[in-house]
């Protein structure tokens, strides 16, 4: 018999209750189906095996084969689109975005190889803690892209594919990066670098590298985060955050419109009362 995989958090989960409650309620209480997927993540999805396939190569001391690479992509594409209905922003096509995406990766390619990797799409489950030291019950699971060593420091990297560069602050104030660097330092010990290698789909394809670290306070931040998203969920605490970013792509965008709270509107408001006011700076 299959077992049940352990309760946890990842970033995903977090992050998606952060942006809309409602949106975690239908997807991993409910469970319900989703019948369209957003092109970015497709694109996201087939450039990162595409990366895996290549860094494999450069692990394994081997010449890289752009044809495969290349293949890996394609077909990652073609697996994503047959799975899902693929909702397309007003000027994107198909066709433009695979010609972007290996657009991408020729520039990334073209690029001096990373050195020392120690491990590609590397999978983490371990324990977080508070900002008391308290170490919570769920465990975070975490897959990094890219771990290497320089000059015996560990640096993880993560690939973004985005319509536009990021700014500093975006990854200073990551919590993936922060998610990262706690799977990190609970397995090994050692604290790591983090680098954004961003790949930015702009008609002249763009590489943007941005270097950000997290201390000791930012993984108990983390810790208190998850313990009150925990506390959230387990109290049924779940409301829609409607912005154009949420929505647009949202698989669930008639159910939202159907959805009604439970208990009567002042206990509702005094849910989102309470947990902004823990969630607060």
């Amino acid at each position: 018999m299959k077992q049940e995989p352990r309760p946890h958090w990842s970033y995903s989960a977090i992050n998606q209750y952060l942006r809309c409650p409602l949106q975690y309620y239908f997807q991993r209480i409910l469970k319900l189906p989703q019948p369209t997927v957003s092109s970015g993540l497709v694109l996201g999805s087939a450039i990162h095996n595409a990366l895996a396939v290549y860094h494999q190569y450069l692990m394994e001391k081997k010449e890289p084969v752009e044809q495969q690479i290349r293949q890996a992509f394609l077909e990652t594409w073609i697996f994503r689109t047959e799975e899902q209905k693929v909702e397309f922003k007003a000027n994107e096509s198909q066709e433009n975005l695979i010609e972007q995406g290996l657009a991408l990766l020729k520039l990334y390619m073209e690029e001096p190889p990373p050195q020392n990797i120690v491990a590609i799409e590397q999978r983490f489950l371990v324990p977080l803690h508070n900002s008391e030291g308290e170490y919570l019950e769920t465990p975070l699971l975490a897959f990094t892209d890219l771990i290497t060593k320089e000059a015996d420091v560990l640096k993880v990297t993560e690939f973004k594919t985005s319509g536009r560069s990021y700014g500093d602050f975006e990854v200073e104030a990551s919590l993936q990066a922060t998610c990262y660097v706690n799977a990190v330092i609970e397995t090994t010990g050692q604290m790591p670098k983090v680098e954004y290698a961003v790949l930015v789909k702009t008609k002249t394809p763009k590489l943007q590298r941005l270097k950000t670290s997290r201390t000791e306070d930012d993984l108990g931040r983390l810790g208190d985060l998850v313990q009150n998203v925990e506390r959230a969920v387990a109290n049924e605490i779940f409301y829609p955050i409607e912005t154009p970013l949420n929505c647009s792509t949202c698989s669930y965008r008639q159910e939202c419109r159907e959805w009604k709270p439970k208990g009567t509107a002042a206990d509702a408001a005094i849910d989102v009362y309470e947990l902004n006011g823990a969630g607060a700076c």
